[in-house]
């Protein structure tokens, strides 16, 4: 029976994303130096491709994730944010057990978009790079989440 890596410090179980995030695995978050928000993620083999490294489309939507969640935990959930735009540019592998974090920075939210990037990395190698603009939206509520 193989054992599960543990989580490291600091890193919280994340409940945001609804169904389709929830697919990824459990995503994780803690806030760094400076009230950054950094989204984390273990790699599994379900993540992988035929050659045994994490899927690219896999990783583009922890991405994507990633800087929409790490924006509204930024702004304590007053806001949400749906993907206009996403860049994503592959720089190495990810393997099963790997653990990811993306680490949010936030170049601006305005009334209608907001930018923001993130590196994922794995421990202090990058393996993605991203870009993304973000319709800004009102907050999500339960009843509103309810109708769909």
């Amino acid at each position: 029976m193989s054992e599960t890596p543990s989580v490291p410090h600091g890193f919280q179980r994340l409940n945001h994303g609804g169904i389709y995030v929830a697919a990824l695995g459990s995503l994780y978050y803690r806030k760094s130096d400076g009230n950054r928000i950094v989204i984390a993620m273990r790699i599994e083999k379900g993540h992988t491709n035929m050659r045994g490294i994490a899927h690219g489309g896999m990783l583009a939507t922890f991405a994507d994730c990633a800087l929409s969640i790490g924006m509204s935990l930024a702004c304590d959930s007053e806001q949400s944010f749906v993907t206009a735009n996403l860049t994503t540019d592959f720089v190495d592998a990810a393997y099963p057990g790997d653990w990811v974090e993306g680490p949010v920075d936030i170049q601006r939210v305005g009334k209608r978009f907001a930018f923001a990037n993130c590196f994922l990395h794995v421990k202090e190698r990058r393996i993605l790079r991203a870009s993304g603009v973000f319709a800004v939206m009102s907050a999500l509520n339960f009843p509103r989440l309810s109708e769909g």
